[in-house]
């Protein structure tokens, strides 16, 4: 079973509209055990209603270094009333630059990853309990 720890949202206008745009940090416990980390952002107003995530799977504990995590870049939308979920190519994130989260995994890598099944369930999770993404689409 896993728990999301929500941090408050950090907000700021957007450089190319001036809409609020909004950063989410999430920690997430699985059996009370730090388990991944994931960021999220996301534009109001903007013609492409997407929130942009980087999911960091790995080392969390005491120790625990970049270099022992993975990051997975995935794009969340609504899709007529369904959620979609896509993993995309590092250079095709905002968070491709990152680096606390693990090394960003491209698409066809991130795919062949023994841990995407558990990016997924991530995913299921901040769709169904991340209350500024859910409420971002509504």
């Amino acid at each position: 079973m896993i728990k999301i720890e929500f941090e408050e949202p950090h907000q700021e206008r957007c450089k190319c509209c001036g809409n609020t745009s909004t950063r989410l940090t999430r920690f997430v416990y699985r059996d009370g055990d730090a388990y991944a980390v994931y960021y999220v952002a996301f534009t109001e107003g903007h013609e492409d209603r997407v929130a942009y995530a980087l999911v960091g799977l790995g080392e969390w504990g005491e120790g625990g270094e970049p270099e022992d995590r993975t990051a997975f870049a995935v794009n969340i939308w609504d899709d007529n009333g369904s959620w979609a979920v896509t993993v995309t190519d590092r250079a095709d994130s905002p968070w491709g630059h990152v680096t606390f989260l693990g090394n960003v995994l491209d698409r066809e890598d991130a795919l062949r990853h023994p841990w995407i099944k558990e990016v997924f369930h991530i995913t299921d999770h901040i769709v169904a309990e991340d209350r500024q993404v859910v409420e971002f689409f509504a």
